[in-house]
């Protein structure tokens, strides 16, 4: 009998194939070249937003003064923290290895 793919599998190894390709790449530089290939400017912006607040999140900002700092919506901060609390370990790790921001890439 022939095996069909399993859905979850097919995902699990598409993700699995973007983050090599990511981890292939050398350079911030190259990095964020990538990016802008792949997403819209409304799915970078979306990223950077949430990632603009794991480390107030993390810091025990509260929301309104995250908000008022990043002009990013309560409602996306509490997924974030939702997400460091309860979700996969990625922006606690991502946060460990951070260190000061690169300059605008564009």
């Amino acid at each position: 009998m022939k095996r069909r793919p399993n859905p979850a599998e097919q995902e699990h190894d598409a993700i699995t194939g973007l983050a090599t390709a990511m981890l292939g790449l050398r350079s911030v530089e190259q990095l964020c070249a990538f990016l802008d290939d792949l997403c819209t400017p409304a799915e970078l912006e979306a990223m950077t937003d949430r990632w603009r607040v794991v480390p107030l999140v993390a810091a025990g900002v509260p929301y309104r003064e995250i908000h008022e700092r990043t002009q990013v919506s309560v409602t996306t901060i509490g997924r974030v923290a939702r997400t460091l609390d309860r979700g996969a370990g990625g922006y606690a790790a991502a946060l460990q290895r951070d260190t000061s921001p690169p300059s605008r890439h564009r």
